[in-house]
């Protein structure tokens, strides 16, 4: 007979202390924490500094009659140390505000990094960023727009954004996700989810 395998939750984690240790344009927080064990019993006090960012949404803008993607470009000072070219291909996509919707995210941030209007924003899915080291949960989302509006160059001052927008054909963007052209994890995923679902996404988009 087949021994029943225990499966856990958070209740099976006792936070022992949460002590802030940096506040600046990120946040970092140390959980001293106790879980419990695959073999029984609990482990020994665990420290892990976690990188807390909070949560951010990606859209992928698609024009049906174009058959183009906008996406962006912008420096990204963490791609130096291990790329030739710290200027990345990217989804449009930006943290979510106190009181914001998700919705609101996808679309004030497509007016400020691209520029451009969305329509029929949909959910495709959400992952961890790199649970590890960081609570950030991203969510990732399709929408219509007209492509022929995208041009420029875009961003907030502010945030010191410098953000070039590129209409980028589907051959295009299949290709660079083959030659690793795009190797950033949101972009990544959210073009293959939409290839991955393309026909069903466009049907429903047509009956709206």
């Amino acid at each position: 007979m087949n021994k029943k395998i225990e499966t856990f939750n958070s209740n099976d984690i006792q936070i022992e202390a949460k002590t802030p240790l940096y506040q600046g344009f990120f946040k970092m927080v140390r959980y001293d924490f106790r879980h419990r064990l695959f073999a029984g019993g609990w482990s020994d006090i665990v420290k892990r500094e976690i990188f807390e960012r909070g949560h951010a949404v990606a859209v992928l803008p698609y024009d049906p009659a174009t058959k183009e993607f906008v996406l962006i470009e912008q420096i990204r000072i963490g791609a130096l140390a291990t790329s030739d070219n710290p200027w990345l291909i990217e989804v449009i996509a930006g943290v979510i505000d106190e009181g914001e919707t998700i919705h609101d995210v996808c679309c004030r941030e497509a007016e400020e990094e691209a520029g451009i209007t969305l329509q029929n924003v949909t959910r495709a899915m959400s992952y961890l960023a790199s649970p590890g080291g960081t609570t950030e949960r991203i969510h990732i989302f399709m929408a219509t727009t007209d492509s022929t509006t995208a041009s420029g160059i875009h961003g907030l001052d502010y945030e010191g954004e410098d953000i070039r927008v590129h209409r980028v054909a589907e051959e295009d963007a299949l290709e660079w996700l083959e030659n690793g052209r795009i190797d950033n994890a949101a972009t990544l995923i959210a073009l293959q989810w939409f290839f991955m679902h393309k026909q069903k996404l466009l049907k429903d988009w047509s009956q709206v």
